[in-house]
């Protein structure tokens, strides 16, 4: 309960993200294929929540941070505290769309 509310008021800043794929972070995106399909951040690699646990020690290999992104941010949220638990550097970038917007402006 401390850690949760340690987060919830902490004045830490919101990561860059556009520092963080300049610097070669990969994002992934988390929602099912269909999701993806419809619309997606260019260059984004697709697992949907449910198999990033199994694909672990393929991601591991990216040796990349990772920027999860999905629908409205509680998929990608999961999957980065998978990421993290895994020893992955995660960040949860929220819905995929929203992220877009910020790193072309």
């Amino acid at each position: 309960m401390l850690n949760f509310l340690k987060k919830l008021f902490s004045s830490a800043p919101p990561p860059d993200f556009n520092s963080m794929i300049h610097e070669g972070a990969i994002i992934l995106d988390v929602r099912t294929p269909r999701e993806f399909q419809s619309g997606h951040i260019k260059g984004s690699k697709n697992i949907p929540v449910e198999q990033v646990k199994s694909k672990l020690q393929e991601i591991k290999k990216w040796n990349k941070p990772v920027i999860t992104v999905c629908r409205s941010g509680n998929r990608s949220g999961v999957a980065k505290s998978i990421l993290l638990s895994g020893g992955v550097e995660a960040v949860n970038g929220g819905p995929w769309n929203v992220l877009q917007q910020q790193i072309q402006s």
